[in-house]
């Protein structure tokens, strides 16, 4: 009987376990279209050096042995993408998944590739075409743009799926993607154009569409700059932002230092009024309409039409990053490079005007990801699922919202259930891909894979926060429009003690 049990137990483990077609090293010798294999080696435990500065050892200890592939991609004569491919040496899931990039991308995102991997991935990132995190690229070469708006990430992923399936002898039976900010524009980008590249994409606070979150960025930027006299010192920072939860924090029904709905709250920041001196906790006249400004969304000075939503009330302990010192570089560089194609252009010669129509007419759908008809990706039974932290300090989240709203309205008429292929998550008190003082960890891939695995979507995430390694406080994210709502007993630091449900009409609009 024993003999027999363990017979059994064999053979399940050999039908889960997929076999290793090849060795890791004979994969240097596999021919891919417009693609030459760099690198194929075996990594021992724990022994992966990253050969970037760029990635934070801690993430890559301990990592499991697994089969290294690097290669260079060439789909066009000035393309040169590189890529990486990780591939489990044993205990591979049988699925793929790829990572996104943040910023200008410009490097591999090895410690993204680490996550996947300690979860039995076989999983892939690619440079998108260029090295170093600024816009110079772009300059005088547009194959290396489009590469970096969408090429690169789709020729990375047919090139990363027959990897895997020359390595275990089978093409993953699931592919998944993982991205936040650029990364999250990737997701879109691949639902809207290359539809069936990915079964399930997570994409997280997408920084979309680019050219008008531009103009957002530099919007902030020149608000803050219009004289010296207009500039807000961070040191004031945490007095506008106790001024926003005294004005808002209440809206929800509860005191808990978090705003659940920003779009809710109409601040008006002449509550901090100096009244006599300057100082760190009040605000100038200057200051208050710049901060008028911030919270006010871009629009066309000659028609009034909004260019890119706002910032929202309650990231206020972020303005550094879009009011500070000096612009987003990130931005500036987007100008230079790609839209006036002049190293030397002047940031503060922005017009809201004829640049919008210019820097759209220039992008034509390269970067920009706002198509709103998922049909294709939708009718494999693809999922998507968003997610964007309500205190983003980056991208303003309402750009999130809209284009959610934009896909569920597309989709009206088609016969299409849009809550069984696309769910997004507000997070209220997160900033930008992570951070803030709101429950800021959770587990967005384990969601994913559940609704596209065993069809349950996800009607509750459980977000966490944590203070000096410990957490301090969870909550529950909310499919939206839905909001956690308080049931009015027990801690408001227990998820338990909250549910999900529809606000006021006013909360959707």
């Amino acid at each position: 009987m024993k003999t027999r049990l363990l017979l059994i137990l064999l053979i399940l483990c050999f039908a889960v376990i997929p076999a290793i077609a090849a060795s890791c090293e004979s994969l240097s010798s596999l021919t891919l279209s417009d693609a030459t294999i760099t690198l194929a080696q075996l990594v021992a435990p724990g022994e992966f050096s990253p050969p970037t500065a760029a990635a934070r050892l801690s993430d890559l200890r301990n990592l499991p042995a697994f089969c290294r592939v690097a290669a260079t991609l060439k789909p066009t004569s000035d393309s040169d993408i590189k890529i990486e491919v990780w591939l489990p040496a044993s205990g591979w899931n049988g699925k793929f998944q790829a990572v996104g990039n943040g910023g200008w991308a410009g490097v591999i995102s090895y410690p993204a590739m680490a996550q996947a991997l300690a979860h039995g991935y076989a999983t892939s990132s690619t440079d998108t075409g260029h090295v170093g995190a600024t816009g110079s690229f772009a300059l005088g070469h547009p194959e290396k743009l489009t590469d970096f708006g969408y090429r690169a990430v789709h020729e990375m992923t047919v090139k990363a799926k027959a990897i895997i399936g020359a390595f275990y002898g089978d093409a993953p039976k699931l592919s998944y993607w993982n991205g936040c900010s650029t990364g999250g524009r990737q997701g879109l980008k691949e639902a809207q154009r290359f539809p069936n590249d990915y079964d399930a994409i997570v994409a997280g606070a997408p920084a979309n569409p680019r050219t008008r979150l531009a103009f957002a960025t530099l919007w902030i930027a020149q608000a803050a700059h219009k004289d010296e006299a207009s500039y807000i010192p961070p040191a004031k920072y945490s007095a506008i932002h106790q001024a926003v939860l005294n004005a808002c924090d209440a809206l929800d029904g509860l005191k808990d230092g978090l705003l659940t709905d920003p779009t809710l709250c109409h601040f008006d920041p002449r509550v901090i009024a100096c009244k006599d001196s300057d100082a760190s906790t009040c605000l100038t006249a200057p200051q208050i309409e710049t901060v008028k400004r911030i919270l006010s969304p871009p629009k066309n000075p000659r028609t009034g039409e909004e260019i890119y939503p706002t910032l929202d009330p309650g990231t206020e302990l972020g303005w550094a990053t879009l009011a500070g010192p000096q612009p987003f570089q990130a931005t500036v560089d987007h100008f230079k490079y790609v839209v006036f194609k002049d190293p030397n252009w002047d940031w503060k010669t922005l017009n809201f005007d004829s640049d919008v129509a210019l820097a759209d007419k220039i992008d034509n759908e390269t970067i920009n990801a706002t198509d709103a008809n998922l049909k294709p990706f939708f009718a494999h039974q693809g999922k998507l699922l968003l997610y964007h932290g309500f205190s983003d300090q980056n991208v303003p989240p309402r750009s999130t919202i809209n284009y959610y709203k934009s896909v569920v309205d597309t989709s009206r008429g088609t016969g299409l259930r849009t809550e069984d292929s696309i769910r997004l998550f507000m997070v209220p008190g997160m900033g930008h891909c992570g951070g803030g003082e709101g429950p800021n960890t959770f587990e967005m891939v384990t969601a994913l894979e559940q609704w596209k695995e065993q069809g349950k979507a996800p009607v509750r995430i459980v977000a966490s926060h944590s203070t000096g390694g410990k957490v301090d406080r969870t909550r529950p994210l909310c499919p939206y429009p839905q909001v956690a709502k308080y049931k009015g007993a027990g801690s408001i630091d227990d998820e338990a003690n909250f549910v999900c449900e529809l606000p006021s009409s006013a909360a959707t609009k």
